[in-house]
């Protein structure tokens, strides 16, 4: 990889930086299973419901790499299930999409604060030798809960901007895979996309990258599969990115 030819690089955050991504699931997991358990599907509007357990399958489909609501959202409409939107006010034992959302960030920023996380050592490989040569790097990430997840992991002073989900909402930029997110990092980092990296691990990362006409999409497999990760677009797929370091 000629690093030094590129005038930015732009990861996502969970599961490209640090194994978060794992504490998502957990979360999700957690959420969804216990909403699931509990609906009545002699409800009205629920007879149709699909309340089978939530599995990994269901989070690579539905949720990762999305904002959080749309995660929500899409996996219930895959089970069937029409819920309000709500707005982000939403208590967390509200019945809505955003009130899940929510029920899913409080059982994240749980396991954070209580465990921590550490990023995977080829991906600080990697941020040391981008360092070394000066490249801008960025984080673009769906998460809002991105500037504490790096400063548990003592990333922050790596990146010349964080483009969360609370940065994306208050710009209104929409979400992956659309490439607006990653397309605002490039210009923080005074580079056109053509001359820039996108780093993902979510297929839907991946497509947003491809959509935005970037030099370059790096795939990180961590689970979604080389065949779709670059099925959506990735122009090299890696299992860990201290190989290019």
């Amino acid at each position: 990889m000629a690093w030094s030819e590129r005038s930015a690089v732009l990861f996502d955050l969970d599961g490209v930086l640090t194994p978060t991504a794992e504490v998502h699931m957990a979360a999700w997991a957690e959420m969804f299973g216990a909403y699931l358990a509990g609906v009545d599907t002699g409800r009205p509007g629920f007879e149709g419901a699909d309340t089978s357990p939530y599995t990994d399958a269901d989070y690579f489909a539905h949720v990762d790499g999305k904002p959080r609501y749309e995660g929500v959202a899409d996996l219930l409409a895959a089970r069937g299930i029409t819920l309000p939107a709500g707005s982000p006010e939403d208590p967390p034992d509200a019945e809505t999409v955003c009130g899940l959302g929510n029920r899913k960030n409080d059982a994240f920023t749980t396991v954070l604060e209580r465990d921590g996380v550490r990023p995977y050592p080829g991906s600080v490989a990697l941020l040391d030798h981008l360092r070394d040569l000066g490249v801008p790097l960025a984080v673009v990430s769906s998460s809002a809960n991105a500037p504490a997840v790096l400063a548990a992991a003592g990333l922050t002073d790596r990146f010349v901007t964080v483009v969360n989900g609370r940065v994306a909402a208050a710009l209104g930029l929409p979400g992956k895979p659309a490439p607006d997110t990653f397309l605002h990092a490039a210009t923080a980092c005074g580079a056109a996309p053509a001359e820039a990296v996108v780093v993902e691990d979510a297929v839907s990362g991946v497509r947003a990258g491809a959509a935005g006409a970037f030099g370059l999409v790096v795939g990180v497999d961590r689970g979604a599969g080389e065949d779709a990760l670059r099925a959506a677009g990735a122009d090299l797929v890696v299992a860990d990115l201290g190989d290019l370091a």
